[in-house]
């Protein structure tokens, strides 16, 4: 069967069949590359990878932050997670738009799931456009937003959630400073000009908090539209990989009675792109800044 790809009804994703990513040969992977970075977002339909084979497949796109995680809402004896557990406040949080890791100094190039217990309704994934975001704006919002930053911080999102987590409570719970992070990225390897925001983006310099908070909420609010949005209903052994540096993502709320465990693995990004600066993060016990890729 020849590979087929099948873009979605939206700015960004595709959904490719004939294809068997346990088997990746150089001509197919070729075809993945290219279509990564044309659609952002690529499903693959009914992969049922095992754990190597998934780390062997995300590995193609580049050395690996996280090569193997569970994002699920049960604890270790099985038990689904409540709202007196950190977990379930970090996956509630995954509604939110975000980019993974841009709250760490080296923020992440790709990410990757296969879904391994799905609900009975809800728990899509969905993604939205960045860059056709970003195009969509106004002239007079472009100049607003050009040379603009913003500073990322995991601590501020779960604030936002009424959350108040300590150091080394979990992951991006770190000491290394809230990463400043350009609102307008451009892709290292596309040369176009995305939106880099979310639920982790605040603290714009120069502007006040009131004036920042409304600033990346109206930018959000006109970029994360139709037809820049597209969602994934999952089926069990589904593969997704998006683009971190074009793409926001959330997860759309479902029961958490009813278990869902999504296996993660997260690309690095390249230092010579991903890696930035930082700034004391008041919310954070210390400040022991990083000048090197360390995650």
């Amino acid at each position: 069967m020849p590979i087929r790809i099948d873009p979605k009804d939206a700015t960004l994703g595709a959904t490719i069949t004939g294809i068997d990513l346990a088997h990746l040969d150089n001509t197919s992977w070729d075809i993945v590359r290219q279509a990564f970075l044309e659609f952002g977002v690529l499903i693959f339909p009914e992969q049922a990878l095992s754990d190597d084979a998934q780390i062997a497949f995300a590995s193609r796109f580049g050395a690996l932050e996280t090569p193997l995680a569970a994002i699920s809402n049960e604890r270790s004896n099985g038990e689904v997670v409540d709202d007196n557990d950190l977990p379930y406040w970090i996956l509630r949080g995954n509604e939110r738009w975000h980019i993974d890791s841009s709250f760490k100094p080296l923020a992440a190039k790709a990410s990757c799931l296969t879904a391994m217990a799905i609900p009975d309704a809800g728990g899509e994934t969905q993604w939205a456009d960045m860059r056709a975001g970003y195009d969509a704006l106004s002239d007079e919002i472009k100049q607003q937003v050009h040379g603009l930053c913003a500073l990322h911080s995991n601590y501020y999102s779960h604030e936002m959630l009424g959350q108040v987590p300590q150091t080394g409570d979990g992951y991006g719970f770190h000491t290394k400073g809230a990463p400043l992070r350009p609102l307008v990225k451009t892709h290292p390897e596309t040369d176009m000009k995305s939106l880099y925001i979310g639920r982790h983006a605040y603290g714009v310099p120069g502007l006040t908090d009131k004036q920042s908070e409304k600033l990346l909420a109206k930018l959000l609010a006109l970029a994360a539209q139709p037809p820049r949005v597209t969602e994934h209903h999952w089926q069990l052994g589904d593969l997704a990989i998006w683009d971190n540096r074009r793409v926001l993502h959330r997860v759309a709320p479902y029961d958490y009675s009813q278990s869902r465990i999504m296996r993660h693995t997260r690309v690095a990004g390249d230092p010579a792109s991903e890696l930035a600066g930082t700034l004391p993060d008041i919310r954070a016990t210390s400040y022991q800044p990083s000048q090197t890729a360390d995650k």
